[in-house]
């Protein structure tokens, strides 16, 4: 079992900036590829970026390139979010989660095994 809990979300203007973070427990952090997820109202949870068990290889949406970056901290089993140049598109709840360790970054929801609770993102016009 893997414990997952975000933190960082907030209400922010547009053009601002957050960081979220998603602390982990449980079973050894290094043996998970984590991603970032988002769930607006009334739609599906959407892939957002995800990062490889030792950081070296990350994936995003196109509607966040340049504008986000995931990074982890394996020594604090600690994945994080850093949000720039923020868009009332963006708003969410975000959710980090947890796959098995593999080569090929995993985008699609079945493949993550464990989940946050997720941390609501606001961005006003």
């Amino acid at each position: 079992q893997v414990q997952l809990v975000e933190s960082g979300g907030g209400l922010v203007q547009a053009g601002g900036s957050l960081r979220l973070s998603c602390g982990a427990s449980g079973r050894t952090f290094t043996s998970y590829n984590m991603g970032w997820f988002r769930q607006a109202p009334g739609k599906g949870r959407e892939f957002v970026a995800a990062i490889g068990w030792n950081g070296a290889r990350t994936y995003y949406i196109d509607s966040v390139k340049g504008r986000f970056t995931i990074s982890r901290d394996n020594t604090k089993n600690t994945v994080y979010l850093q949000m720039n140049s923020l868009k009332p598109e963006d708003t969410a709840v975000y959710y980090c989660a947890a796959a098995r360790q593999n080569y090929i970054l995993q985008i699609r929801v079945s493949q993550y095994d464990y989940w946050g609770q997720g941390t609501q993102v606001t961005v006003s016009s």
